[in-house]
C-alpha cells in the first residue's frame, strides 16, 4: 500500500497530538480534527514541517453532521481513509459526584462514548466501501481488516457500561469516586 491516510480526532493536545506527530514523521497523510481552529492550524504547520501532507478540519465528535463531513472531507482530500484514531475525550467537570449535573455528565458521555460510536459509524462506512472495491479489483490482501456487520448496534451498549455511574473503586482506601 502507498502512503497511509490517517484521521485523528482529539488531535490538538496530548495523546492525539503525539499520534499525529508520530504518523507525520513516518510519512503518513494526516487529517487532524478538533474544535480550536488556531491550535489546529498550528499543528498542521508542524506536521507539514516533517514533510507530511496534513489538513485540519474543525469538528465536534458529539455532532453526527460534523463527523460525517469530517470523514467525507478526508476522503475528498486524500482519496481514502486507512487509519482512524478516535481520541477525542474529556474528563468532564472534575469534582465530587454530588456536585455533578445531568448536563455535565451528558456532555462527557456524548464526547467519550457517543463521539466514538459516531466516528466509527462513518469511518467504517468508508472503509467497508474501500475493502469491497479492493476485493473486486484484486484477490491479493489489501491490508484492510474491515468485516461487514462486525459492529452492530448492540456493540454500542458496551462502552456505555463504562459510564461513571458504574465505576467502582477496587481500593477501600480511595476516598473519592
Amino acid at each position: 500500500m502507498s502512503t497511509q491516510v490517517v484521521l485523528i480526532t482529539g488531535a490538538l493536545t496530548g495523546i492525539g497530538r503525539a499520534a499525529a506527530v508520530a504518523f507525520a514523521k513516518k510519512g503518513a497523510k494526516v487529517v487532524v480534527a478538533g474544535r480550536r481552529d488556531e491550535a489546529g492550524k498550528a499543528l498542521v504547520n508542524e506536521l507539514r514541517s516533517f514533510g507530511s501532507e496534513a489538513e485540519f478540519i474543525n469538528a465536534d465528535v458529539r455532532k453526527e453532521d460534523d463527523i460525517r463531513a469530517l470523514v467525507d472531507k478526508t476522503v475528498a482530500r486524500f482519496g481514502r481513509l486507512d487509519v482512524a484514531v478516535n481520541n477525542a475525550g474529556t474528563e468532564g467537570q472534575v469534582g465530587p459526584i454530588t456536585d455533578q449535573t445531568a448536563e455535565s455528565y451528558a456532555a462527557t458521555f456524548d464526547t467519550n462514548v457517543l463521539g466514538v460510536i459516531l466516528s466509527m459509524k462513518h469511518e467504517v462506512r468508508v472503509m467497508q466501501g474501500q475493502a469491497a472495491a479492493a476485493s473486486s479489483i484484486s484477490r491479493r490482501p489489501t491490508g484492510m481488516r474491515v468485516r461487514r456487520g462486525h459492529l452492530s448496534m448492540s456493540a454500542a451498549s458496551t462502552p456505555s457500561k463504562a459510564s461513571p455511574s458504574r465505576w467502582r473503586s477496587r481500593s477501600p482506601s480511595r476516598e473519592s469516586v
